[in-house]
């Protein structure tokens, strides 16, 4: 039998995702200050340890997981055949793997032998993004609108592609696949999971087992375990050694569980259950800690149980806090990085190509220490205010 959801919406869930698309901007514009606090950063390669910023793209994942079996079911519900909720989730995924490849590629941007200023390349592409992605209106008398619009978009994006020159300026090169950047991963934890989902059903055993299953192959990977097997990992292997969809299975199960107990009153359960994942996720995460680190770079094992530990516990609170003692309207004034997720999350590119042009800086004292992390946070602020005005205006990205 079917999974059957959707009967309540889950606004923990909506919470969760704007108070981390809000972090992600924030850390993401840390770059621009100096005299960042260590806690604050991503910890380095190599370094056995973790920071702020190596705790949110995780939970991002997560909460990916946590909506899959919300949107999958509601789409059961309706009856609509596997089939067609697989084209859903192959479109999502290969926009999402899109924009991540196009965006890796703008890290090795090459200005100097390239035909467009680096800041310009960065704006148009986002823009084209916008483009294709538009949330166009479902006006049968406005569909002209909706096909220009993704024709120039594709347009732009055939075009910015084709005068791409990357690597050094003695020898640039054309655009190729170093990793999958952030929107990449997330495309890649969102299909794997989706699939998993879809194949099993939704039955929470196999859900659990699989999930199991992909933590394994990372350790047996981090231990070199898997070297017989290297000649084969170029054309067919895991995303990042299985850690990636492993925090979006994670966020499957959350929601399972939440699903069969919570939402049928037996909170004391759930919360048994969600306490005691966390607290069995964070002991393996430190124990474990011995034989591989904790690294986002590498994703070990234990920054991964670790990561989902807090991930856990922080929905817990929110679950407590909007669910239990209905204080969604404490998050109001940050709805918008959770509505419009990927709208929020692309603009910044658009801002720092304008500053690069236009070459305009804060003064130092504004970008140092406390009031540098403020200015970090208001950014971050400013950003989900703007998303929420062009939201009213309809205009959002929607995959």
């Amino acid at each position: 039998m079917k999974l059957q959801s959707g009967q309540t919406r889950n606004h923990a869930i909506d919470v969760f995702r704007a108070l981390t698309m809000m972090l992600m901007i924030f850390v993401n514009d840390l770059w621009t200050l100096e005299g960042v606090p260590e806690w604050l950063k991503h910890a380095p390669a190599k370094v056995d340890g973790m920071g702020l910023s190596d705790v949110v793209f995780p939970a991002f994942l997560f909460i990916v997981g946590l909506s899959i079996p919300l949107a999958i079911g509601n789409r059961w519900k309706r009856g609509e055949k596997n089939t067609r909720i697989l084209m859903h989730v192959l479109s999502r995924s290969l926009a999402l793997l899109i924009m991540g490849v196009f965006h890796v590629n703008l890290e090795t941007y090459q200005p100097e032998a390239a035909l467009l200023p680096k800041a310009v390349w960065q704006i148009l592409l986002t823009l084209s993004f916008f483009l294709i992605w538009l949330d166009y209106p479902k006006d049968p008398e406005k569909k002209q609108i909706k096909w220009i619009g993704k024709i120039l978009g594709w347009g732009l994006l055939v075009f910015l592609a084709a005068v791409y020159q990357g690597g050094d300026l003695a020898a640039p090169v054309w655009m190729g696949f170093y990793w999958w950047g952030i929107l990449g991963l997330i495309g890649w934890a969102y299909l794997i999971a989706s699939l998993v989902f879809i194949a099993v059903n939704g039955k929470q055993l196999w859900v659990g087992l699989v999930f199991l299953a992909f933590m394994a192959f990372s350790a047996l990977s981090k231990l070199g375990m898997l070297a017989f097997l290297q000649e084969i990992k170029p054309y067919f292997w895991l995303i990042d050694d299985g850690a990636t969809p492993s925090f979006a299975l994670a966020g499957i199960l959350v929601t399972g569980f939440y699903r069969s107990w919570f939402q049928k009153g037996l909170t004391l359960h759930f919360w048994r259950i969600l306490i005691g994942m966390a607290v069995a996720f964070l002991a393996i995460g430190f124990v474990s800690r011995p034989l591989w680190g904790i690294h986002k770079i590498g994703s070990s094992p234990s920054w991964v149980f670790i990561c989902i530990g807090i991930s856990i516990l922080t929905f817990g609170l929110l679950i407590i806090l909007v669910e239990v003692n209905n204080k969604k309207h404490w998050f109001d004034g940050i709805r918008p990085a959770g509505t419009s997720t990927l709208t929020c999350y692309l603009l910044p590119y658009i801002h720092y190509g304008l500053l690069s042009i236009t070459g305009i800086v804060l003064p130092l004292a504004l970008r140092t220490g406390l009031p540098g992390i403020l200015k970090s946070l208001l950014y971050a602020w400013i950003i989900i205010q703007i998303t929420g005005l062009l939201e009213k205006r309809k205009l959002r990205l929607k995959i």
